[in-house]
């Protein structure tokens, strides 16, 4: 219970880290960009499916790590020109709670 609640305040507050507008973009980012590979519904394509269920019990971290850096030997490009770690880290959260929207 306690571990619930401090990933809810962890979730909120990388949530208040990124603007409403960074939050537009990287949800048009992960729409667009990451939909070519994972599907647009990211029910997974060429990649992974990127859904709440597929992503159910992997670790935060570890899919941070995978969104900058990428997966060598793999089509995933690491991201890490383009987001700093807070943005990666809400785009994580956004795909760890099965978010559709910015909201």
């Amino acid at each position: 219970m306690i571990l619930a609640a401090l990933g809810m305040l962890v979730s909120t507050l990388v949530f208040a880290d990124v603007s409403a507008a960074r939050q537009a973009q990287l949800m048009s980012l992960l729409d667009q960009d990451c939909g070519a590979c994972h599907g647009l519904t990211r029910q997974g394509g060429l990649g992974p499916a990127l859904t709440k269920q597929a992503l159910a019990g992997k670790s935060p971290i570890m899919l941070r790590e995978v969104i900058l850096n990428g997966r060598p030997g793999t089509p995933m490009p690491p991201w890490k020109p383009f987001l700093s770690e807070q943005e990666a880290d809400w785009l994580v959260q956004v795909l760890i709670q099965g978010k559709t929207d910015a909201h």
